[in-house]
């Protein structure tokens, strides 16, 4: 069953010009350690950092609350598996929320889609529970 559905549109440029503004402050306060090697290594960092943004923004609708109720931005965190499939890790507030959305005997999953398309990064999450076996 759905348990949340988000989506955000970003621009990429906006998010340049804030990494250009505000620098090692803003990448502290949004990304994780993991989420910013991986910008840092690509060639697009602006479009890579502006998606998971968006992932971030659309993880906080899925989950009910938007970027409110004691959910921090680092509570959602994007990488990729080998594949290059991205997959979103919650902890802190937005795992204790997650948790509270699941009915009991159901384990959730959280779905994520990226894209870009200068001057736009989007993401779609979508939270499912499954039933545990």
């Amino acid at each position: 069953m759905i348990l949340g559905v988000g989506t955000d549109l970003a621009n990429i440029d906006r998010i340049a010009g804030v990494l250009e503004r505000h620098g090692d402050r803003f990448r502290n306060r949004v990304f994780t350690e993991t989420e910013q090697h991986k910008a840092e290594r690509r060639k697009d960092v602006a479009g890579t950092y502006a998606k998971r943004w968006a992932a971030k923004e659309a993880c906080s609708k899925a989950l009910g609350t938007g970027l409110r109720m004691g959910i921090s931005w680092k509570d959602m965190a994007v990488s990729n598996l080998r594949t290059g499939q991205p997959v979103m890790q919650v902890t802190g507030w937005a795992a204790n929320r997650l948790a509270e959305m699941t009915p009991e005997g159901h384990i959730a999953v959280i779905h994520v889609s990226l894209t870009d398309d200068h001057p736009w990064a989007q993401a779609f999450v979508v939270i499912e529970a499954n039933p545990a076996t």
